[in-house]
Parts: structure tokens; C-alpha cells; sequence
């Protein structure tokens, strides 16, 4: 979609192109408890309210794996090592304030989270039992992290790390 502007400086009407936001989430695995990872839940501090994976905007001059390292730093006070590129996701209905994509990752740290920046309290749970209802497609993230694990368990050959994907 796009629409027409007046330019302050000269009054010309200039095409303004409107594209998506970028984003990132991340789904922070801490020590192996068995059938898998507990992974670590934010309560949002601000709308839209309620639980989510840590993640947030790309901002200008970072690339999406410096962005999410720092999202999952400033929300959970974790230093969080990128394992793998579980997907990117689009749907323009995602976000309910505007239209994003989010490049999301699974990502490893060790440590007690802390709660930090927008997130309201930080619980790590099994990633089958998140502590309510998820934010956004955050349980379509979740689910397809689930199924990421169980063909892991199978031996099925996955990239290791965001810099092995296309190869």
C-alpha cells in the first residue's frame, strides 16, 4: 500500500511506500530438563497486554540477530547465544497496532531471567505450558518450536545456527 505526501520543503506530492515493521522474537531455552528446555515467558508491560516470547523491533543499523540479543538482554537481563533460525513471520494480522514481520530464533542462555524494559515479570515454564494466553502468533511460534524440537529428537539434519541456513 502506499499513499501521497506534500513535501515540506519544496510542496511536490511525493509517493510514500509503506512496508512492514521488522521484528524479532526469541525463544530462550535455559538448562535441559528432560523432555526439553524450559523456555522463558514475559508478561508485556504495555499493549497490546499479556504473554509473549521476548522480542522486539529492529532498530535502524542492527541486524536481526544484534537486535535479538539485545531484545532478549534488555527484557529478560540474559545473555543469549543464536542456535538456530526457527522462522519468519508475516501475517499482516500478527501484530494488532501495525503490520510487522518478525524474524524469530531459537536462542540458549544460563542464568535466572530478570525482569527488564517492557516486560512486566519474566516466568521460565515447559514451552508446552506457557503461564496464559500468548500475545500476537506467539503460541504459532511456539507450536512450531515444539515440532522443531520433536524432529531434532528424531535425528532429522537442521541448520545449527542462523549462518548455516540456505546452505
Amino acid at each position: 500500500m502506499s499513499g501521497r505526501v506534500t513535501c515540506p520543503e519544496c510542496g511536490a506530492r511525493v509517493l510514500v511506500y509503506r512496508n512492514p515493521v521488522p521484528t524479532v522474537d526469541v525463544v530462550i531455552e535455559l538448562a535441559d530438563g528432560g523432555d526439553g528446555p524450559p523456555i522463558v515467558f514475559i508478561e508485556r508491560r504495555n499493549p497490546p497486554r499479556g504473554w509473549a516470547l521476548p522480542g522486539g523491533f529492529v532498530d535502524y543499523g542492527e541486524t536481526v540477530e544484534q537486535a535479538a540479543v539485545r531484545e532478549a538482554a534488555e527484557e529478560t537481563s540474559l545473555a543469549v547465544e543464536l542456535v538456530h533460525l526457527l522462522g519468519v513471520y508475516s501475517d499482516p494480522a500478527r501484530d494488532p497496532r501495525q503490520h510487522t514481520l518478525s524474524v524469530v530464533f531459537v536462542g540458549r542462555a544460563r542464568g535466572v531471567p530478570a525482569a527488564g524494559d517492557d516486560a512486566g515479570q519474566v516466568v521460565v515454564a515447559p514451552a508446552q505450558s506457557p503461564p496464559g494466553r500468548l500475545c500476537f502468533d506467539h503460541q504459532r511460534i511456539v507450536n512450531d518450536y515444539l515440532a522443531w524440537r520433536g524432529e531434532r529428537r528424531a535425528g532429522a539434519r537442521l541448520p545449527r545456527n542462523p549462518g548455516e541456513i540456505g546452505r
